[in-house]
């Protein structure tokens, strides 16, 4: 069977969490792609975005003449295309709770993300967050912790080795790095922090963070 010729329509990589997501995945698991880059924030943002996507948002998934729009819908369609690749834990029980954190992610921590918006290099530390906010954060916190501590012991990511779960959450820990210093206060043993260590450290990470080093150059 040849190689799909996938090509992934992202926004600027110092703002757009969800184009980060399925980026990572394929970034991490060899998976080629034609990457096109749509300016955010401009007059022609929303004409360049429907140039790609009748949805009219990014990131989209071009498979030939397929579109597949919307975060985790890609990170599913890639990972039925490339079965091969652990994109999600083999174990089913892990599986399965790696997809429900992540569908948490997708449908979820809306105060967070308003309050809080993906700003890659920022460092903005909050001394106070709204009662929304500080409920989406703690709740992350101990979802760090249960999943280390349960299902994460053989590696350093969620779930041990890097899975979709991560690149569902690689965004989070940029906004935790940027507003939220001290994760202590929000019931953080060292586990959330250490994981943002691990995020921050991956290849494909640095290379999101070079990418977004040239956007602001040009």
């Amino acid at each position: 069977m040849p190689e799909p010729q996938l090509s992934l329509v992202i926004g600027n990589k110092v703002w757009s969490s969800w184009s980060l997501r399925p980026w990572l995945v394929l970034k991490r698991f060899y998976i080629p792609f034609n990457e096109i880059g749509i300016q955010l924030r401009t007059a022609e943002t929303k004409s360049s975005i429907l140039a790609h996507s009748p949805a009219g948002k990014v990131p989209v998934l071009r498979d030939g003449s397929l579109l597949i729009w919307d975060s985790l819908a890609i990170i599913e369609y890639i990972a039925d295309l490339y079965p091969d690749r652990p994109i999600w834990p083999r174990d089913r029980v892990t599986r399965g709770l790696a997809r429900a954190v992540s569908a948490e992610m997708h449908a979820g921590f809306q105060q967070l993300r308003e309050v809080c918006p993906m700003d890659l290099f920022a460092s903005k530390p909050m001394e106070s967050f709204p009662e929304g906010v500080e409920h989406n954060i703690r709740r992350i916190v101990q979802s760090f912790r249960d999943c280390r501590s349960k299902y994460g012991t053989s590696g350093a990511f969620l779930f041990g080795d890097f899975s979709a779960a991560d690149a569902m959450y690689a965004p989070v820990c940029s906004r935790f790095r940027t507003y939220v210093p001290d994760l202590a206060r929000f019931g953080d043993d060292g586990t959330t922090a250490a994981y943002i260590e691990t995020i921050f450290a991956m290849p494909e990470m640095k290379e999101w963070a070079a990418g977004a080093r040239a956007e602001g150059a040009t």
